[in-house]
């Protein structure tokens, strides 16, 4: 709390006057972060040409900020990077909420329009209404593990990291090769090498 007053060029009392104590403060700056970081995600989605390319730009989105500001992102978390996040009090447990929810649903409504347009059984669209809370947490724990990750060989970049997470997600653990259409490669990359089957509902517009 010192520091942050003394970087704020004010005193430590004022923040506790306004907060209470640094929980308070951790609170307040969760719901900003978090209702940022969720336009920015939303607003990377809307902006996107497929279903594919909306989520690759909502991975993005969310690793970049993560990555730009990881110890903010702790902070309001209330975890290391890296570790499970914890909330800190109503105020960002009903922010984390939210989040998850309004995210959730582009992701569920993306989904259903996919489905729509591709043959798919029975079974696969009633389990697609587990598709985006299954996603939104295999984003949200590798791209903690990747923050807490030192640079070097084993860490990918955020643009490989991104990449991988799209095509895990969108074609199984069978395919080990991102889209070449849609990494920062140039579109003449060599297209991806198969290691397994693809679902027959997933990545059909490959």
């Amino acid at each position: 709390m010192e520091e942050i007053a003394a970087a704020s060029g004010t005193s430590k009392s004022v923040y506790y006057r306004y907060f209470g104590d640094k929980s308070g403060l951790q609170q307040a700056m969760g719901e900003v972060v978090i209702h940022q970081m969720q336009e920015k995600i939303l607003a990377a989605a809307r902006s996107a040409a497929s279903p594919r390319s909306g989520l690759r730009a909502m991975v993005s989105a969310y690793l970049q900020m993560a990555q730009t500001s990881p110890h903010v992102y702790a902070f309001v978390t209330g975890s290391p990077a890296g570790e499970a996040a914890a909330t800190n009090g109503n105020g960002v447990a009903a922010a984390l909420s939210d989040f998850f929810a309004n995210i959730s649903a582009m992701m569920d409504h993306a989904v259903k329009a996919y489905l729509e347009g591709h043959e798919s059984d029975a079974l696969t669209q009633a389990a697609a209404g587990f598709w985006p809370t299954a996603a939104l947490g295999m984003v949200r724990a590798a791209g903690e593990r990747w923050l807490a990750t030192p640079p070097g060989p084993g860490r990918p970049t955020e643009a490989e990291m991104t990449d991988q997470l799209t095509v895990w997600l969108f074609d199984g653990i069978g395919w080990d090769t991102p889209d070449p259409v849609l990494t920062s490669a140039s579109s003449s990359a060599t297209p991806p090498h198969r290691t397994g089957r693809r679902p027959a509902a997933a990545g059909a517009d490959k």
